[in-house]
């Protein structure tokens, strides 16, 4: 094999996650910075799954797939995040091989099944502004789950088929990966065996499953926006246009952060940089979704305005029941 020659070849049974580095008297506040965004994460996306559950306005298939994203989200984010403060605390940076290829494999099923849930949502929203009349029966509650399920099945089986091979390799030399996850590209510089098959078979699943959701989303916002352009009002124009923004603004912070990261070539980034972007996609991202949605979303600020008011009312009651008996 030519990628093991004049390579030690001593195997290996951990790898050493760099993370930030030695950050010295900052480290408690780089905890307390990721401690921050994963607690508002999981509040927020947490919020939003009781809030489309709960409240029965919500019941519809936009909310439907935002409900499922939130739920997403937080699975997404707990991936990483748990992990890192972890190795902020103790200051134990090491992983097992094991462990470090299934998070590898739990963040290209998670992110596989963002990207297909994404396009889902470009389609309801198309189907909504551009097809209104047969909207309903196009996006019933079956084709609904039948988007979701899908999603989740086919990014199962699409990862799957590249993870059976990674499990096989064999790691020598180096145990350390300069970045505070398992990301497949420094995985594959550590590994004895000749990865070039394995390369090409990720490149083409990745190819599938980002750029053709993508492509997707893309042709149904084109679709869209020649549909609102149409509208004769301004006003129609604007609640049509208000309708999707939202979804539309988490697609281009979502894809515009992944090309950033991940179509630049490595060569010209910083390692820090590049780390630094990662944090975008990994933490950043599934916190500040819930908020674009709850900011411009009236639907979903009226439910929430409507649960505090309960909560309100039921802790006045709780407090007067106290204070009488």
């Amino acid at each position: 094999m030519e990628k093991a020659e004049g390579r030690n070849q001593t195997p290996i049974a951990e790898f050493i996650l760099l993370g930030f580095g030695e950050v010295g008297e900052l480290q408690p506040l780089v905890f307390l910075l990721f401690l921050v965004l994963y607690i508002v994460t999981l509040a927020a996306n947490v919020l939003i799954v009781v809030l489309v559950v709960a409240d029965q306005h919500l019941h519809t298939p936009m909310y439907f797939f935002l409900g499922n994203l939130a739920c997403l989200e937080t699975c997404y984010t707990s991936i990483f995040l748990p992990r890192l403060l972890t190795s902020l605390l103790t200051g134990d940076r090491t992983i097992s091989i094991k462990g470090c290829i299934v998070q590898l494999y739990f963040f290209a099923f998670m992110s596989t099944i963002e990207n297909l849930l994404l396009a889902a949502m470009s389609y309801d929203r198309y189907l909504a502004i551009c097809h209104p009349l047969r909207y309903a029966p196009l996006m019933n509650g079956r084709v609904c789950c039948q988007l979701v399920a899908g999603s989740w099945i086919s990014s199962m089986m699409i990862c799957g088929i590249g993870f059976i091979f990674l499990f096989q390799l064999t790691f020598c030399e180096s145990k350390e990966i300069d970045h505070f996850f398992c990301d497949l590209t420094p995985i594959l510089k550590l590994a004895c065996d000749d990865t070039r098959m394995l390369q090409l078979l990720v490149f083409i699943q990745s190819a599938v499953v980002m750029i053709v959701p993508c492509l997707l989303t893309l042709a149904s916002y084109i679709c869209i926006i020649i549909t609102i352009l149409q509208i004769p009002s301004s006003t129609g124009r604007r609640k049509a246009f208000s309708t999707c923004s939202s979804h539309l603004t988490v697609v281009v912070f979502y894809y515009g952060i992944l090309i950033t990261v991940y179509a630049v070539p490595a060569v010209n980034t910083p390692n820090v940089l590049h780390k630094i972007l990662s944090v975008f996609y990994t933490a950043l991202s599934p916190m500040i979704n819930p908020f674009i949605y709850c900011l411009k979303n009236k639907e979903v600020n009226e439910c929430i305005r409507k649960a505090i008011l309960k909560l309100a009312t039921f802790r006045n009651r709780d407090i007067i029941r106290k204070a009488v008996f």
